[in-house]
């Protein structure tokens, strides 16, 4: 009996294992494809006028830790709220002072995915409903200090958006939803925080 290895291949056998090789690696090849990732612009605040504060140093505390697992989803997420807030503080919080400290504690930077209910029976074969509710929350809290000055203040602001995607949506529309409901987010914490600063911070305001 007379064993063949495709690296001993001899005659008309040799092509046919050259092609199942060949076959083999494009199959694998594809495999190991990865997922082309969709690049998303950055969400900025520098076209906005950034807020001094008299403080030497501004630290970012980040508090919240995402859990990974169901219902939060902000992990997944092109632009996590987390990363969006850190880029608020660096974007619109700047250090004008000699001495004092600021201390910016992300709180909670969270998206939570909510199931919703569908339409069932003979309606439910001609409606396409919503079938994914996504909460936003985002909470920061500011804290000032000079000790020179004997000066403490606190400031705290919150917002919360709400979006949702039809059960037809593509991943690429989902994505979509997804940074547009983070830049809404943000945009509103802005208002709410730049309010809250010039009331409860204005012994730190230059």
């Amino acid at each position: 009996m007379t064993m063949i290895g495709v690296d001993g291949c001899h005659g008309r056998g040799q092509p046919y294992f050259r092609t199942v090789a060949l076959m083999l690696c494009l199959a694998v090849s594809a495999c190991e494809t990865p997922v082309e990732q969709r690049a998303f612009s950055e969400i900025t605040f520098g076209h906005l006028t950034p807020i001094s504060l008299d403080v030497a140093a501004i630290d970012i505390v980040v508090a919240y830790q995402p859990s990974l697992k169901a219902p939060n989803v902000d992990h997944e997420f092109p632009v996590a709220p987390a990363t969006a807030a850190e880029r608020w503080v660096g974007d619109r919080l700047l250090a004008a002072g000699a001495s004092g400290r600021a201390v910016v504690t992300i709180v909670e930077a969270s998206v939570i995915e909510v199931a919703l209910e569908k339409s069932s029976g003979l309606k439910g074969l001609f409606t396409s409903d919503q079938s994914e509710r996504y909460d936003a929350t985002v909470r920061l809290t500011i804290e000032a200090t000079d000790f020179g000055r004997q000066l403490t203040a606190r400031a705290e602001a919150e917002a919360k958006r709400s979006r949702s995607v039809g059960e037809s949506v593509t991943l690429a529309e989902r994505e979509n939803t997804w940074f547009g409901l983070i830049e809404a987010l943000m945009a509103d914490f802005d208002s709410t925080m730049e309010e809250q600063i010039r009331t409860h911070l204005v012994a730190f305001l230059i």
